[in-house]
């Protein structure tokens, strides 16, 4: 069932995907004003995020990461793991399985790259981020390195996708400043901005998969 759950997903993931569309519902409020501005205009920096899959009795779960509080404007928060291009990386799906390496212990090659999902503009930290979705056939032992990583967290794709798991608040975060956003509550964290709008992607294009079955 994982297997073919797998090889349909991949399939998924060559067609068009959900997109902005998608993302945006679970976007922190004021944030469609960013559209209006051109990429071009932003330069952004390339990175990479991967959304690893594996798995677990007869489910699929994925990781995430909580960050070390720090002088940053992601501190303390919850994303996949992941980070900057560099060039040696060559492409961004290499960026996404070096910075799992680094920061979770993933070795890169026990993953398979299936596909990406839209990429999505940060603009805190002026990051365009490519979410890249990758399987390893056994349940991972994680070895995070503690500068970068405060917990793993591992959820089970079904649980995702549970409507009760979602909510809005007003959270406060770099600076002081407030904002309301919807969220995902997972293990008691808040899981918000473009993590939670790379969910709500990931979490269509699984609904589209499981309507296979």
């Amino acid at each position: 069932m994982n297997q073919h759950f797998i090889t349909e997903l991949k399939r998924r993931l060559q067609q068009p995907l959900p997109g902005e569309e998608i993302q945006f519902q679970m976007a922190p409020v004021k944030r469609e004003r960013l559209s209006e501005i051109p990429l071009s205009e932003r330069n952004p920096r390339s990175s990479a995020v991967l959304i690893l899959l594996y798995p677990y009795n007869n489910s699929i779960r994925t990781v995430l990461i909580e960050r070390p509080v720090y002088e940053g404007v992601h501190s303390g928060q919850v994303s996949f793991p992941g980070g900057k291009f560099e060039p040696q990386d060559k492409i961004l799906e290499n960026t996404a399985l070096r910075e799992a390496e680094e920061e979770i212990g993933i070795k890169s090659s026990d993953v398979s790259v299936l596909g990406r999902l839209t990429d999505l503009y940060i603009s805190p930290s002026n990051f365009l981020v490519s979410p890249i979705i990758g399987y390893t056939d056994h349940i991972p032992v994680f070895s995070p390195d503690p500068r970068e990583v405060n917990k793993v967290i591992t959820i089970g794709l079904d649980l995702l996708n549970d409507i009760s798991i979602r909510g809005v608040k007003t959270i406060t975060y770099s600076g002081g400043y407030k904002i309301k956003t919807p969220y995902y509550n997972v293990e008691g964290l808040t899981v918000w901005g473009a993590t939670a709008m790379i969910i709500s992607e990931l979490n269509a294009v699984v609904a589209d998969v499981n309507a296979i079955f």
